[in-house]
């Protein structure tokens, strides 16, 4: 019985690993799209949203079917609780991409407003943390989880940096108050992104240790048994 869950888990593991390798390539396609100032680009991303909704149910259901068949306790329930957790992260990070090419499609029927360098910056530091948060997964790792959470700060302070250099233009031509407001939102979806990876990290963590480490600064602010005012 043990070897047939074991079995079981690793497969689902597997499906996920894919899945969220499928998110990747999603933000990779996105950002490619924005480079090339081209639409087009955007259908893959398109097609990879169907195919992003169906691991969405088949992981969730086969989560489900293997708690009730083999009622998994401790580590092995965590394990599979951040399973569906996971899952319905890298199904948030594929909306976020499909929002960027909502966004874009307004975007491009206009020139460019400026050259784009910060946003792909933010395209491949979001990816690294994707990619970093599996990693620390796969491996059952809580250090690479952490290295992925700390890494959120970069991405924070770029999205801050475009907002403000976009403000600039604004204030020079306020006829290019549309195509920056779309910029500002498409680098307000890539920092969304990396908030879903660093959420999938602090899953990890509690994975592997048993730590709910969500909402470290309220926690340590506020006294237990009292409420804020």
């Amino acid at each position: 019985m043990r070897r047939q869950f074991d079995e079981d888990l690793n497969r689902l593991k597997e499906r996920l690993l894919t899945m969220a390798a499928t998110a990747e390539q999603m933000i990779r396609d996105t950002t490619n799209m924005l480079l090339e100032w081209n639409l087009a680009l955007f259908e893959p991303v398109r097609t990879s949203e169907t195919t992003m909704d169906k691991f969405q149910r088949d992981i969730d259901e086969e989560t489900v079917r293997l708690i009730a068949v083999h009622t998994p306790v401790a580590g092995d329930l965590r394990l599979l609780l951040m399973v569906t957790r996971i899952n319905a992260e890298l199904e948030h990070i594929a909306d976020h991409t499909m929002d960027i090419g909502f966004y874009a499609k307004t975007m491009f029927k206009g020139p460019p407003l400026k050259p784009l360098v910060d946003l792909p910056r933010m395209a491949e530091i979001t990816m690294g943390m994707l990619r970093g948060s599996l990693d620390a997964f796969s491996a059952a790792a809580s250090d690479k989880a952490l290295a992925v959470i700390a890494m959120d700060d970069k991405v924070d302070d770029l999205n801050d940096q475009t907002f403000r250099e976009l403000m600039t233009y604004v204030l020079a031509d306020p006829k290019a108050i549309t195509r920056a407001l779309e910029l500002v939102l498409i680098a307000r979806s890539y920092e969304r992104i990396a908030d879903h990876a660093v959420n999938i990290a602090e899953d990890v963590v509690y994975m592997v240790k048993g730590e709910d480490i969500r909402h470290r600064e309220l926690a340590g602010a506020m006294p237990m048994g009292k409420a804020p005012s």
